[in-house]
């Protein structure tokens, strides 16, 4: 078996570096691509950093992975070689559980295995991501993308694509409804896509006043200012949906007054312990506060195709993978728009 190039860390907040994996040989029902392009999300700083205790290193990162398929098992069916096809964030689950049985895999009760830092029983112990040359995977895991896209720019749909439409679609977002997207990033940017494509009003809500004019050239119709005490109050109560992408520590008040009664904002950014929540905020409005994460493999694949249909992909800067540790401190930075993706080729 052949040596495969991948850029892995190998101790907490360590620069990612050259480093060899194995990948398992081709099973029945297995598809093997070669990566030709990898999206940078922040969860892979986070596991590189040891930020939330739980990464085993060496740990390759990458979720976001789209390729060629190169070979495959004999029981495959969906997929052909030279095929286009894609991974994110996930590799396999149970499958026997009320969530995956409902094709909800991400919450399967068993714990899904991810694309990386995963236990598995292939070489290595653990799973390796998508900073690497080539990646084997069943195929109920692994996504087609539309030809008409980019796949630059598809890359990041694999996880910030649908961690933005699984909310939207589950709350029912379309015409008639006001929506606020706050947090302008690699979350953001897409929510206000996918918000705009989906019909609803769409309003970006940022600290930040210069980045309105990028905001609406991404689909939306008006900006707030969450800075602006006088302009957030004339908001409150006007939002049917909000979806929250900040990723760090945050105070929710503000953003609670916004909501109509019965309305919810939901949560995608922050995957740590919040500022105290004011619980009278919920009451007086029966307002909603909830949290979501990526979609299964059948709602994925349906965002894929829906944005095929609009035609919507990530803003993205392409780098080669010799220049992901500076892109990491960028990241840090919000120095971006919105998205990094590596060219797998300059491995």
């Amino acid at each position: 078996m052949n040596p495969i190039k991948s850029f892995a860390s190998h101790q907490e907040k360590h620069p990612l570096e050259p480093f060899e994996i194995q990948r398992r040989n081709v099973g029945p029902k297995d598809v093997k691509i070669q990566i030709e392009y990898c999206g940078v999300c922040h969860t892979d700083l986070h596991f590189v950093n040891n930020d939330w205790k739980i990464t085993e290193y060496p740990v390759v990162p990458g979720h976001e992975i789209v390729g060629r398929v190169t070979d495959l098992g004999s029981e495959v069916n969906k997929f052909s070689l030279g095929d286009l096809a894609a991974i994110g964030c996930m590799i396999n689950s149970c499958g026997n559980c009320k969530s995956c049985m409902e094709g909800m895999e991400q919450y399967c009760l068993n714990g899904f295995t991810a694309t990386y830092n995963s236990p598995t029983q292939d070489y290595g112990g653990r799973t390796f991501g998508g900073y690497s040359q080539v990646i084997v995977a069943n195929e109920s895991f692994v996504l087609h993308i539309p030809d008409n896209l980019e796949i630059q720019g598809a890359a990041p749909l694999l996880c910030a694509g649908i961690t933005t439409y699984s909310p939207l679609k589950h709350w029912n977002i379309g015409p008639k409804m006001k929506v606020g997207i706050v947090g302008l990033g690699g979350l953001g940017h897409m929510g206000v896509k996918f918000a705009h494509a989906l019909g609803a009003h769409t309003v970006m809500i940022t600290t930040s006043p210069h980045k309105a004019e990028d905001a609406k050239s991404l689909g939306a119709d008006d900006v707030l200012i969450s800075s602006d005490a006088n302009a957030m109050k004339k908001e409150n109560g006007e939002f049917d949906f909000i979806l929250n992408t900040i990723p760090v520590n945050h105070s929710l008040d503000k953003y609670l007054d916004l909501l109509k009664v019965d309305a919810t904002m939901c949560i995608v950014g922050a995957i740590e312990p919040l500022d105290s929540l004011n619980a009278a905020q919920l009451l007086f409005g029966r307002k909603n506060l909830s949290g979501s994460i990526i979609g299964g493999i059948k709602e994925t694949q349906e965002m894929l195709d829906f944005c095929g249909t609009k035609k919507i992909i990530s803003d993205v800067e392409v780098i080669n993978i010799n220049q992901i540790n500076e892109a990491f401190k960028r990241l840090v930075k919000s120095d971006v728009k919105y998205r990094f993706v590596i060219n797998m080729n300059s491995i």
